[in-house]
């Protein structure tokens, strides 16, 4: 899943800053831009751990542009970065999908190329969230 993330700026004497606008309380910080968007990834596992613990939803995403209206994020550089909740949303279950040939050849050759899925279990989850996530914007 993609999330938008806010980097104050940093100097000599600060460390970039960097907020997760959807996710409030999630902020993460770092001495150089490069570590500071390292670091965000590391925030938002515990963000994830504490949220679905707490059995909370995910909050909705807001577009890049909607936030640059606030004041709050306006010096702030803008990135995204893609996370995988699938370790978040509960134990593994093993169901029974039917799919025709072709389409599970084409999902097969797209995991072999992508270790980024891992398996094809994988690809599915992600396809089914990147959808749940459309479609409930």
């Amino acid at each position: 899943m993609k999330f938008t993330i806010a980097i104050e700026a940093g100097n000599e004497s600060q460390a970039y800053g960097v907020l997760f606008p959807d996710l409030p309380g999630c902020i993460s910080a770092g001495d150089t831009l490069e570590e500071a968007i390292s670091n965000a990834h590391e925030a938002l596992a515990g963000y994830m751990d504490f949220l679905f613990e707490e059995g909370d939803s995910l909050p909705q995403p807001t577009s890049i542009e909607e936030h640059r209206k606030k004041p709050e994020y306006q010096d702030c550089i803008w990135a995204v970065i893609d996370f995988d909740i699938t370790p978040y949303l509960g134990k593994s279950q093993k169901i029974n999908v039917t799919l025709p040939d072709r389409l599970i050849k084409q999902i097969d050759d797209t995991v072999s190329r992508n270790p980024h899925y891992v398996s094809r279990s994988g690809f599915l989850a992600k396809a089914a969230l990147d959808e749940l996530t459309a479609i409930s914007n």
